[in-house]
């Protein structure tokens, strides 16, 4: 994983949709149903939409029923890291990109084979990256 991207809030607010930075940066959600990335199976990587670091292998993707992305495992130990979250009145496992710490969704443990896991992401929280092309990094 490349260095951590520290912006303020007002950079953030600068380079960010007003919907990725609601998810991303305060930690919103997308309604059920509305991501661009569901039913999507182009082969690629799928990266933080804040600090393109990649996240999923599109071939980790799978159909959960759930109305959003989700994925069985990230690229790496060290894509991603999970935090406990008990918000809204529920204790959950929320997932964050591990290089700029932006909120990518939550993480449970009833996934598909081989990890069992089923990484439930917000699609505005990520961009897709074709196979065979470059992933570019955000600078600072």
């Amino acid at each position: 994983m490349a260095d951590k991207l520290i912006l303020s809030d007002d950079e953030w607010k600068r380079r960010l949709s007003r919907e990725e930075y609601e998810v991303l940066r305060h930690h919103g959600t997308e309604r059920a149903g509305s991501g661009c990335f569901l039913g999507t199976k182009e082969p690629g990587t799928y990266v933080c939409a804040g600090c393109g670091n990649p996240l999923f292998p599109a071939g980790t993707k799978f159909e959960s029923g759930t109305g959003w992305p989700s994925f069985n495992q990230p690229v790496g130990a060290d894509a991603v890291v999970q935090v406990e979250d008990h918000s809204y009145g529920m204790s959950r496992i929320e997932v964050r990109c591990a290089r700029c710490d932006g909120h990518l969704g939550h993480v449970f443990p009833d996934g598909p084979p081989p990890t069992g896991l089923r990484y439930c992401m917000n699609s505005v929280a990520m961009r897709h990256i074709p196979q065979g092309e470059a992933i570019e990094l955000v600078q600072a």
